[in-house]
C-alpha cells in the first residue's frame, strides 16, 4: 500500500491517467487530489466521473470546485429563456458568480455539464459537495496536513477546523517560511515555477512544503508524489 497526492489537474485527463498508469496504482493504494480538477482544460468533468468511482481516491476542495458550485446548481435558470419569473430568481449575485467563474477558466466545464443527463448532473454535482476542506494523514510516521492553497491567518496552534473556506482556497503560503516543524504542508493552487528558487514545471519541496501544482492548466505537466518516501512523478507532455 502506498499513499499518493496530486493537485491541479485542470481538465488534463491524459495525464491523470498517465500518473495512475506511471504508479501502478491498486485497490491497496490511496490517492489525494489537491483541488482544481476541473477547469481551463476541456476534460474535467470526465475526470470527476472517474474519480468518483474510485473508493480510494479522496478528493479535497479547490477554489475552481468552490467557484463551480456556486454556478452548476443555477445552470439550468441561466440557460432557460428569461421570463419574467425566472429573472427574478436571478440576483445580481447569481450573475456575478457565473462572470467570476468564466474569467477562471470555467466556460469548458459547463460545456461539458450541459451535454450530461440530468442525473449525470446530479451526481456531479452531489460529489463536489462531498470534497474535503482539508486532509490531515500520518505516512510512515510522517504528518501531512493537505490543503488546497494554503493557511490564511496562519496559527500554529490553531485547529483546521476553524479555517474557513476562503482561508483554505485562495491564498498561497510563504514558501520561505516553515508553518508546522513536525509536518509537512502539501499544497497546490500556485504554479510552481510561480515559486522562488523552485525549478519549472517540477514539484517543489523545502521549508517543510510540498508544492504541487506543477501548471498543468498552463501546459505543464501533472506532478504526483508518493508520501511514503516522498519520490515525484510527472506525466509527460506530448
Amino acid at each position: 500500500m502506498a499513499t499518493y497526492v496530486m493537485s491541479d489537474l485542470h481538465g488534463n485527463y491524459d495525464g491523470y491517467i498517465s500518473i495512475l498508469e506511471q504508479i501502478n496504482f491498486s485497490d491497496e493504494d490511496v490517492m489525494y487530489v489537491n483541488g482544481d480538477v476541473i477547469d481551463r482544460g476541456a476534460e474535467g468533468i470526465k475526470i470527476l466521473q472517474h474519480m468518483m468511482m474510485q473508493p480510494n481516491i479522496y478528493p479535497i476542495c479547490g477554489n475552481h470546485e468552490y467557484a463551480a458550485l456556486q454556478v452548476l446548481p443555477i445552470l439550468p435558470m441561466l440557460t432557460e429563456e428569461l421570463t419574467e419569473e425566472i429573472t427574478a430568481e436571478v440576483d445580481e449575485g447569481m450573475l456575478r458568480n457565473l462572470m467570476e467563474y468564466l474569467n477562471i477558466g470555467g466556460l469548458v466545464t459547463l460545456d461539458a455539464f450541459r451535454e450530461l443527463s440530468d442525473e449525470e448532473k446530479e451526481d456531479i454535482i452531489e460529489y463536489l459537495e462531498e470534497f474535503m476542506m482539508y486532509a490531515e494523514i500520518e505516512v510512515n510516521g510522517k504528518q501531512f496536513v493537505i490543503v488546497h492553497a494554503g493557511l490564511s491567518n496562519f496559527n500554529s496552534e490553531r485547529a483546521l477546523d476553524t479555517y474557513e473556506p476562503y482561508e483554505l482556497l485562495f491564498e498561497s503560503p510563504d514558501y520561505k517560511e516553515v508553518y508546522y516543524p513536525d509536518k509537512y504542508l502539501v499544497t497546490g493552487h500556485l504554479p510552481t515555477t510561480c515559486i522562488e528558487n523552485a525549478k519549472p514545471d517540477k514539484i517543489y519541496m523545502a521549508n517543510n512544503h510540498i508544492a504541487l501544482d506543477c501548471g498543468s492548466g498552463f501546459g505543464g505537466p501533472v506532478g504526483c508524489v508518493r508520501l511514503d518516501d516522498l519520490k515525484t512523478f510527472y506525466a509527460k507532455i506530448d
